[in-house]
């Protein structure tokens, strides 16, 4: 199976090893993995920054360089939440609108795609530990994934997964969210971070680098030892 992976922009800038361990998962469990290096941003910030038509200009960028049949995944419920959700409204009524409707059924979320699509719950991963879950509001409410990165660490060997209180509670990120309401946005994480403590994990994992991001920032600046990991470095662990 062909696949084409989409590298969102603060994953290619900030945690390449995200996208690398991704490759390696979609590699192990079969498929042949393309990188269209001409790819840029999904357009997610400046339409939620209110920029309609400077992020609809992005937007038709990342349609043609992900145009074609084969299935597009990455490892973000955030930006392909936005692809899925909000392109057919940027592109309702348009000459683009059935291609649109073709692309948002195309694209996948890593754990989405592993379970749903190529029905692959164990890929041979160990990681020696306890860990919690955190599940972003994007991959939960906007791409509708909540068991599926569940079962996948499940089948990790070594691994002892353990809920947090309020688990389906946001982190506080929410893209500029966290600059424009920072009180409230700290207060979020530090309630996020006091019930992923609480269970005693040495681990946190989530589908979305951007909600560990802003999470391992209060982790670091509070002292705590737990240690923040995106499901494809779990994944990818131990073979």
């Amino acid at each position: 199976m062909n696949v084409q992976l989409f590298i969102p922009c603060f994953i290619d800038q900030l945690y390449p090893s995200v996208a690398f361990n991704m490759v390696k998962v979609l590699e192990k469990a079969g498929c042949t993995v393309q990188y269209n290096t001409n790819q840029t941003c999904c357009g997610q910030p400046a339409y939620n920054a209110g920029f309609r038509n400077e992020a609809k200009e992005v937007c038709t960028k990342f349609v043609k360089d992900f145009s074609g049949a084969d299935y597009i995944v990455a490892p973000s419920a955030s930006c392909t939440g936005f692809v899925r959700n909000y392109y057919p409204q940027l592109f309702n009524n348009s000459s683009m609108h059935n291609e649109v409707k073709t692309l948002g059924e195309r694209t996948y979320e890593l754990s989405d795609f592993l379970i749903n699509v190529l029905g692959v719950d164990d890929l041979g991963a160990r990681l020696d530990g306890k860990a919690t879950y955190h599940d972003s509001c994007a991959a939960l409410r906007e791409c509708k994934i909540k068991q599926e990165p569940r079962r996948l660490l499940q089948k990790v060997k070594g691994l002892e997964l353990v809920e947090m209180n309020d688990v389906e509670t946001c982190c506080g990120f929410g893209g500029t969210f966290a600059v424009k309401f920072e009180p409230i946005s700290i207060a979020m994480a530090d309630q996020k971070i006091t019930n992923a403590a609480a269970t005693d994990a040495q681990y946190l994992i989530s589908t979305d680098m951007s909600c560990l991001m802003h999470l391992d920032g209060y982790i670091k600046h509070k002292g705590s030892n737990l240690k923040v990991l995106h499901l494809a470095e779990v994944l990818a662990n131990g073979w």
